[in-house]
């Protein structure tokens, strides 16, 4: 697995080791709660797996030409490092209802498909090739798509360890 990823999975599992299911399910008005938080990160690395096979059974690239706001997004996201709040997930990705020992016991793994699938098509393609369009920033390179997801991921850590506070102090 691509290192940077393999951080994050660590990272991930550190935000949200030892909390209980009551923990997990514990949010604050109007904002997820620590599964659905790891549901929606389950469910990006599901889509970007899906797009990809697509990619590898049409046997070519499926990105499109990216617009200049889409240029600009991907700039500040993947040049950057730097995932804008309040941008709405989307439909795709957003929580559903997926039991939260699932998502955990699976996401790992997820996120391990997922970077194989990413590199198969880097392999068969190319380091320079856009190879999918992301729903939001349009077409990616494989490094794209890794950087874009660490970024991703990151962002959502830290919103874990603050709902891990948070419920640490709400419950005692």
């Amino acid at each position: 697995m691509d290192f940077r990823l393999n951080k994050l999975k660590q990272s991930l599992e550190s935000a949200v080791e030892g909390m209980s299911s009551e923990q997990l399910s514990w949010h604050p008005p109007g904002k997820w709660c620590a599964a659905e938080v790891l549901e929606h990160l389950y469910l990006t690395y599901t889509g970007t797996i899906t797009g990809f096979e697509r990619v590898m059974r049409k046997g070519k690239p499926l990105a499109t030409r990216a617009s200049l706001s889409q240029r600009v997004l991907t700039f500040v996201v993947v040049g950057l490092g730097h995932m804008p709040a309040g941008k709405k997930a989307p439909a795709v990705a957003q929580p559903m209802g997926l039991p939260a020992e699932q998502v955990r016991n699976e996401i790992e793994a997820k996120l391990a498909a997922m970077d194989a699938i990413i590199a198969q098509g880097e392999a068969r393609f190319g380091r320079q090739v856009k190879l999918l369009d992301h729903p939001i920033l349009g077409p990616l390179t494989a490094t794209q798509w890794r950087k874009l997801h660490l970024v991703h991921g990151r962002h959502h850590q830290k919103q874990l360890l603050r709902l891990r506070e948070s419920t640490t102090r709400q419950m005692g």
